[in-house]
């Protein structure tokens, strides 16, 4: 897991001192129908990550409702920074598919260079640089044919100080050749290189460093991961890399920025200790922005730095502080059609199972109340189960779904209080997303063991 190393949390620290006390960044902004960056579509959320795990696990922690409507609920990064060349394949390979099932868009951080991190909290990766390309090209085998973005490779940029000229020239070679065999496996990926943060380096040294690792490859460049600016600071910044790049003549390219915990400006410099950190904007693709591709939430919130707790591993703690007092994510609708510029695969995607029902169809019924449609990805031994709730033609405030669920038993759900875990479960709205408008839809999930549900399911107004 990759967190940001003491020299770069040291120089983050100053610029922290310097702003304390300014407004914090709005965690639930407003967006537009229009993307306005290279993506569009709804990001995937995993439903093995280890904040899914811990919610199913403690229903009755008092912190459990905060950290499952605010952070459990939400896409967040895969991290895969494990050294496995023999298995990376087909873990992604997994993961991809259950994304394409799904019909959204995956984020995986590949977090494998070679002395990575300056050997600080999150040191590791890959023994050296050419076993670094055989696990890069293992990795890219199992990329599909579909949208995924990329990030490649946290600090590998903006944290070069333990390295000598030659290593830097191999590493930047490396990135360079990491990103083409990416784009080989699969010429619909998005890789974004590392741009560190806008309390860093200088834009133009940013932009240099990109130049050098092969940016031209690449689609742009991600800011702030594991980091607190302000989205509109990241937002400048990246302008300013933008245009330092079109001076060089690399044009076209553009940000993703981590908002994963960038809702408040007040805090201790790890995250580890801060109580004053608060969520940042929820994850999208659309954001009115055409600089900025994606907000995303690459350091996924309640994973811990390395200074109070061992790096990357779930803190409850950690997310509640991050997760009180934020306000709750927008209820959206999800798209109707798979995500633009991409082709479907002409078979199905490795060690996965399509859906055994099409995509929901999300056309409202002519009467008042509500329905719901499923899709459903099954695989030997579970499955996990979409379902869109659509209103008919007035609005409602509160919703209850059964589902038959005779041969299966469901584990965990999201956006969705469950009642019940086999037979004929029922699922009721949570706090946000109970009010549904006229010809409008929102959707829930849940995963399981066994056998998944059917295509039919009940749905009732409260």
């Amino acid at each position: 897991m990759a967190i940001l190393s003491s020299l770069r949390r040291r120089s983050a620290a100053i610029s922290v001192a310097a702003v304390a006390g300014a407004t914090a960044v709005g965690v639930c902004l407003a967006v537009s129908s229009a993307s306005a960056g290279t993506l569009s579509g709804s990001l995937y959320r995993d439903p093995s990550s280890a904040v899914v795990r811990w919610v199913a696990a403690n229903p009755g922690d008092s912190r459990t409702a905060v950290i499952r409507d605010k952070i459990a609920s939400q896409p967040q990064a895969r991290w895969f920074a494990n050294f496995n060349p023999s298995t990376v394949q087909s873990e992604v390979s997994g993961f991809i598919g259950a994304a394409n099932a799904a019909q959204q868009i995956p984020v995986l951080a590949v977090y494998e260079i070679t002395n990575r991190d300056c050997g600080g909290a999150s040191a590791g990766g890959a023994p050296d640089l050419n076993q670094y390309q055989t696990w890069v090209s293992n990795f890219a085998r199992g990329l599909g044919n579909q949208t995924v973005i990329i990030i490649l490779e946290t600090d590998s940029l903006a944290l070069l100080t333990c390295l000598s000229a030659a290593e830097i020239n191999a590493r930047n070679q490396a990135i360079s050749t990491a990103t083409r065999t990416i784009k080989s496996g699969n010429p619909n990926a998005k890789v974004y290189l590392d741009g560190g943060h806008s309390t860093w380096n200088s834009a133009g040294e940013t932009a240099n460093r990109l130049r050098a690792a092969g940016v031209q490859y690449a689609d742009g460049f991600f800011t702030n991961v594991s980091n607190y600016n302000s989205t509109s600071s990241e937002a400048n910044f990246g302008r300013a890399v933008i245009s330092a790049l079109n001076g060089m003549g690399i044009s076209g390219k553009r940000q993703v920025i981590d908002t994963s915990r960038n809702g408040g400006a007040s805090g201790d410099w790890c995250g580890d200790d801060n109580t004053d950190r608060r969520i940042g904007q929820y994850p999208t693709t659309n954001t009115g922005d055409g600089n900025i591709d994606a907000y995303l939430w690459v350091k996924p919130p309640g994973e811990a730095d390395g200074c109070r707790f061992t790096a990357g591993s779930f803190q409850p703690e950690l997310a509640f502080s991050l997760a009180n007092g934020a306000p709750n994510p927008p209820t959206t609708t999800p798209p109707t059609t798979p995500p633009p510029t991409t082709t479907p695969p002409t078979t199905p995607p490795p060690t996965t199972t399509p859906p055994t029902t099409p995509p929901p169809n999300t056309t409202p019924p002519a009467g008042d109340g509500c329905y719901a449609s499923i899709a459903v990805n099954q695989w030997a031994g579970g499955f996990t189960a979409s379902v869109t709730v659509t209103a008919g033609k007035s609005d409602i405030n509160g919703w209850t779904v059964t589902v038959p669920l005779p041969g299966g038993a469901v584990t965990s759900a999201w956006n969705a209080q469950v009642s019940g875990t086999s037979g004929t479960v029922g699922f009721t709205n949570v706090s946000y997303n109970g009010r549904v408008l006229g010809r409008q839809s929102t959707t829930f999930g849940f995963q399981g063991t066994g056998t998944g549900p059917g295509v039919l399911a009940d749905c009732v107004t409260s």
